[in-house]
């Protein structure tokens, strides 16, 4: 496997016409279902965000930290202490993102203009090392873009549209493996007390609050 640095190199270099491409040959137009933005039995909604995608969202709604992320639970204790290293999309008691509402069985984003980069391509990601992957296994692939399971795909989506998810696409690859690099570089081992929860990401050791540890 190639290391973060040579994979930032080639996100850097992805051709956006080419991945529009990929995403025209595969199709997709939203449905609007709603299973990208809720939890499934006992596994709860996780979508990552970076940083400043947690500050804007907490800013569009004049909230907290809290209002808007969590820890990602991956590593962390059954009770939700101990180390990690990415923050998700906070949840509601049902396990659903918490922006997301439904009326009539049709979802809807709260945030929508301000929803984070994993949101904002969905199904697709980039296929390279480093990278975060969206829910729900890849099932279908073109050239570097592969598509994750959605009832919205193979159907028929604009160029504009297209032109648009690549551009997002190649953004979040690039962020993905830029944050990945801001914490293997920033990292420093913690002593973390028994009933404390502490996430590292590419600004430091914070609280669950988002405060500096």
């Amino acid at each position: 496997m190639e290391s973060l640095d040579a994979e930032l190199e080639r996100a850097r270099a992805l051709d956006e016409s080419a991945l529009a491409d990929a995403i025209e040959s595969i199709g997709f137009e939203c449905t609007r279902c709603g299973e990208c933005c809720t939890g499934h039995g006992d596994d709860e909604h996780t979508a990552t965000l970076f940083p400043d995608e947690v500050r804007a969202l907490r800013d569009s709604i004049d909230g907290e930290w809290r209002d808007v992320a969590r820890p990602v639970p991956f590593g962390l204790d059954e009770d939700g202490t101990g180390e990690t290293f990415e923050w998700s999309l906070q949840t509601d008691a049902c396990g659903d993102c918490t922006f997301y509402e439904e009326q009539e069985g049709t979802g809807a984003c709260t945030v929508h203009e301000d929803r984070p980069l994993v949101c904002q391509t969905y199904p697709f990601s980039v296929a390279l090392g480093g990278t975060s992957q969206p829910m729900g296994e890849a099932v279908d692939e073109a050239g570097m873009v592969r598509a994750h399971e959605c009832e919205g795909l193979g159907r028929d989506i604009s160029r504009a549209e297209a032109e648009d998810l690549a551009a997002a696409l190649k953004e979040r690859a690039i962020r993905d493996l830029e944050e990945a690099i801001a914490v293997r570089e920033g990292y420093e081992p913690v002593e973390v007390g028994p009933a404390e929860t502490v996430v590292h990401d590419s600004e430091g050791a914070k609280r669950p609050d988002g405060s500096p540890r």
